[in-house]
């Protein structure tokens, strides 16, 4: 019973982890999108000047984003230290990760000597898994400490733009859905 509990918890806050993060993905790659042209030629520029700004802050609340809140040097430096602890402590699971991919199946051969072993395909699996959800708990952990370095007024923007890209995505899928209905 305790296990389930604890399997239970565990889903729950990558469940949440995963909902926040595909949230702020949602909202950089719209401005990201939104400013492509200018972008390319800003990160040329910084390319030709060896200037990493923005690049260091890949995973959290960098490059155009951080201009749209309008982020402070300080701000912008504790949000890449955090950034920064996040790669180091998950380099074993992302190593991990990497040699799972580049194995194969895992790093075992599920049809080895002609048989199948459904416990090593069952346990390569559940490592995986379990991997991953200590990768998204992780990166939950790491944008929650990057949001709670946003100023209130940060914080309310970002709400507004979500709620924004929200309506933007709800349009869309009606317009699709429509677009959808008639062809049928």
């Amino acid at each position: 019973m305790k296990l389930n509990r604890t399997k239970k918890i565990i889903a729950g806050a990558a469940l949440a982890g995963s909902l926040m993060l595909t949230g702020l993905v949602g909202f950089a790659q719209q401005q990201q999108q939104a400013t492509r042209g200018q972008g390319d030629q800003e990160r040329s520029e910084r390319q030709a000047r060896g200037d990493k700004e923005g690049h260091e802050m890949h995973g959290g609340f960098g490059g155009h984003f951080a201009e749209k809140l309008n982020l402070t040097d300080a701000q912008k430096e504790q949000m890449s230290q955090i950034n920064a602890r996040f790669r180091e402590s998950t380099k074993a699971l992302r190593e991990q990760s990497r040699e799972s991919r580049d194995g194969g199946r895992g790093g075992f051969d599920a049809f080895k000597e002609g048989t199948f072993n459904e416990a090593a395909v069952r346990a390569a699996a559940q490592a995986r898994a379990n991997a991953q959800v200590e990768m998204e708990v992780a990166r939950a952990r790491m944008m929650f400490e990057m949001y709670n370095v946003l100023t209130p007024e940060q914080k309310a923007q970002l709400a507004a733009d979500r709620q924004q890209r929200e309506q933007k995505r709800q349009e869309w899928r009606s317009r699709r859905g429509a677009n959808s209905n008639q062809n049928q």
